[in-house]
């Protein structure tokens, strides 16, 4: 189809994003209400994605496009300094074996591997966008449920089982049940120190972890125009934990200027027909939506997690709620069950609050501008005593950007450990971890029970406000640090 005839399909009645994305790969209808959808990528990583070529494998199947499939090694990897010269070790038991099969079996089945020697290695949801992997228009998979993360550049990206992801690989296709379609308008100008991660917490705060319940959220309005690239995957990476099928974010000139040069995005002649066929991909005006909400980002305070969701985000400033106010019996004992493990009482100030730890890293809050973000604030001041604070880049690629900046030097001179590209910390899976009942401040995407470790108890944030509180010994506000900064 040629992009006048894709451009005068999509015109032809009005339309969300998503429902132009869902028609340009639909293969063909189902009996049975499902459909089946055309994948145009496959991402894969060493912990879920050894599995799937496993069984693709142990069923005499191959792949049907290796082009289009891809892997890297960030989940089980090392991230302590020096990585290289310890081989195959990891911080998990067994987590060697994983490795080692998703080595070999890249290599059988022709899928390029990102390996942890390959100068573009990292974190699946960073190296995809940063390679040009995804694309706006794409439909993109991964077993992984923070795939959403990719649909910041106009995609249509989600996590998969592996089983799934088996048969993305063989097909290039997926049976799916269409979503329904909601849209998120964030209106206002953002304040100073607050950013896109506070955004998403105040959203999921205020309507809870299921309030996209299977849906395609959309993300609208001025302040989600006003934010950079890396800032919106930050916002769409944590639609998941909005209880939504993915997230996606219209293209615009930023996307292109973002995508143009980049390894796998369109090169040459064919670079100007790729974004003329992007720009149609927007809802159009009249467009009908399933759900709609909005939210006034211009007096948002930087947010913070008090207990184990999502759901429990709270102004940096505020208390900590009471079970009564609740709307159920059920949210009231969730709350109450949430206080006992976090060690809190209601009416008790986060700020103020001292931690163990503070980390930095994961496919959340990883990027060379979160680095930057977080190194402003660090810049000439020191870790309070007793803090261990850990900063991992989301990729190799971000590690080299910002050593080339300086910016590791502000982290480790500021008392930071400065690690190697991976989701190191982010979750527990028997190894490397905090302790119990240990309390860490973390710009990763889940506070859940032990998520970090057993026992341990994790409050999400921006950097800016894991770098103020590393400073402080305790759960701080970054605003008064940043002052003229």
């Amino acid at each position: 189809m040629s992009v006048a005839e894709l451009a005068a399909s999509l015109a032809a009645s009005p339309s969300t994003l998503f429902d132009k994305l869902w028609q340009q790969h639909l293969v063909q209808p189902l009996d049975d209400g499902a459909s089946l959808i055309h994948i145009d990528r496959v991402f894969l990583h060493e912990r879920t994605g050894g599995v799937a070529l496993q069984s693709l494998s142990d069923a005499g199947h191959q792949v049907r496009n290796p082009a289009l499939a891809f892997a890297t090694l960030d989940h089980i990897v090392d991230t302590v300094p020096g990585r290289l010269a310890r081989g195959d070790q990891t911080l998990m038991p067994g987590g060697e074996a994983f490795i080692r099969t998703t080595r070999t079996l890249t290599r059988q089945h022709g899928i390029h591997l990102f390996d942890l020697a390959d100068p573009n290695q990292g974190i699946v949801h960073v190296v995809s966008p940063e390679q040009g992997i995804v694309l706006p228009g794409a439909t993109v998979v991964c077993p992984d449920s923070h795939t959403c993360t990719q649909g910041a550049l106009g995609a249509l990206a989600w996590g998969v089982g592996s089983s799934e992801a088996e048969h993305a690989l063989a097909t290039q296709t997926l049976r799916l049940v269409k979503p329904r379609a909601m849209r998120v308008w964030f209106d206002g100008q953002l304040p100073p120190g607050v950013g896109a991660k506070d955004m998403i917490l105040a959203l999921i705060g205020r309507d809870s972890a299921s309030g996209a319940r299977g849906a395609v959220v959309e993300f609208a309005g001025q302040a989600v125009r006003d934010l950079g690239l890396e800032a919106r995957m930050t916002l769409c990476n944590m639609a998941v934990e909005f209880s939504a099928f993915s997230g996606l974010i219209a293209p615009d000139q930023a996307t292109f200027d973002y995508l143009q040069g980049r390894p796998y995005a369109p090169q040459g002649a064919l670079w100007p027909q790729a974004v003329a066929a992007w720009r149609a991909l927007r809802s159009d005006d009249d467009a009908v939506f399933d759900a709609e909400t909005r939210l006034d980002v211009s007096t948002l305070a930087p947010m913070l997690t008090w207990g184990t969701s999502p759901q429990h985000a709270v102004p940096v400033n505020a208390r900590v709620p009471a079970p009564e106010s609740a709307g159920d019996a059920v949210s009231a004992q969730a709350m109450a069950n949430a206080l006992a493990y976090m060690g809190l009482q209601p009416g008790q100030p986060l700020a103020g609050l001292a931690i163990d730890a503070a980390f930095i890293g994961s496919c959340t809050n990883s990027r060379l501008s979160d680095l930057r973000d977080a190194a402003a604030l660090l810049r000439g001041r020191r870790v309070a005593p007793g803090v261990k604070a850990i900063c991992v880049p989301g990729s190799a690629q971000v590690k080299r950007a910002a050593e080339a900046e300086g910016l590791h030097q502000v982290f480790i001179d500021s008392g930071f450990e400065w690690r190697e590209p991976g989701c190191s910390m982010c979750f527990f899976a028997g190894g490397e971890h905090f302790g119990p009942q240990q309390r860490v401040v973390s710009t990763t995407n889940r506070n859940f029970e032990s998520r970090q470790g057993p026992g341990t108890r994790s409050h999400l944030a921006s950097p800016v406000t894991v770098a103020a509180s590393a400073i402080a010994g305790c759960l701080a506000d970054p605003r008064p640090l940043l002052q003229g900064r």
